[in-house]
């Protein structure tokens, strides 16, 4: 699987484009474009490297990871896919971008489906498992993918950090739970990726990460 990360709006969220080589399909995870130029790299991506887009998949609904799913939605006819407990998230997207002085015009689209923990998601030969990681939000889910020791995780655990809790839905015990108990269970050298910042692996925050 290869991994191509895209840097979007004035958050500087992390949106990831998974690839399945073999068959050149792809998911988004956590589309966060705003910006016409986002998408204009984006979708020139897509067609220099001859990829299909299938999935649009989100670990939560917070609005700067998924202010481009409308656009998604208009140009490729997908809808996003998350925990059903995000929708709360969703439905408070524009109120949001109002509060942080966003310029969002998009239109709000609804889940297609809800992703569970211990969930599969198919792509190509590529096969992403679901974990449930509430806390940073009601919802909060990743993607792991075992055979290649990658991890996305959203905005619940960053290198040396933690996703903040003090938004709706959010609850400091239940992240710090959710992050011992489901992910730094799995192997060390597993590569996590966050919604911000760099990434990391699961040996550096148990060693590093003043939180766990």
């Amino acid at each position: 699987m290869k991994i191509k990360t895209f840097i979007t709006n004035p958050l500087q969220e992390n949106t990831y484009l998974l690839i399945d080589e073999e068959s050149k399909e792809c998911v988004v995870v956590d589309a966060g474009f705003l910006f016409d130029y986002e998408e204009e790299e984006f979708c020139k991506y897509l067609e220099t490297e001859g990829l299909k887009l299938t999935r649009i998949l989100n670990t939560h609904m917070h609005l700067d990871h998924c202010f481009g799913n409308d656009f998604l939605y208009k140009r490729f006819g997908l809808k996003a896919e998350a925990n059903q407990l995000e929708e709360k998230n969703l439905a408070m997207m524009k109120s949001y971008a109002e509060v942080f002085g966003i310029p969002y015009h998009g239109d709000i689209q609804g889940l297609k489906s809800y992703l569970n923990d211990g969930d599969v998601v198919k792509f190509g030969e590529t096969q992403l498992q679901v974990i449930s990681v509430p806390g940073h939000s009601a919802g909060g889910i990743g993607f792991y993918n075992e055979k290649d020791g990658v991890l996305i995780i959203g905005d619940s655990l960053f290198k040396g950090s933690i996703g903040r809790t003090d938004l709706p839905g959010g609850d400091y015990s239940t992240l710090i739970s959710s992050l011992t108990k489901k992910i730094m269970t799995l192997p060390e050298n597993t590569i996590v990726y966050p919604g911000h910042g760099p990434s990391t692996t699961i040996a550096e925050e148990k060693i590093y990460n003043p939180y766990l």
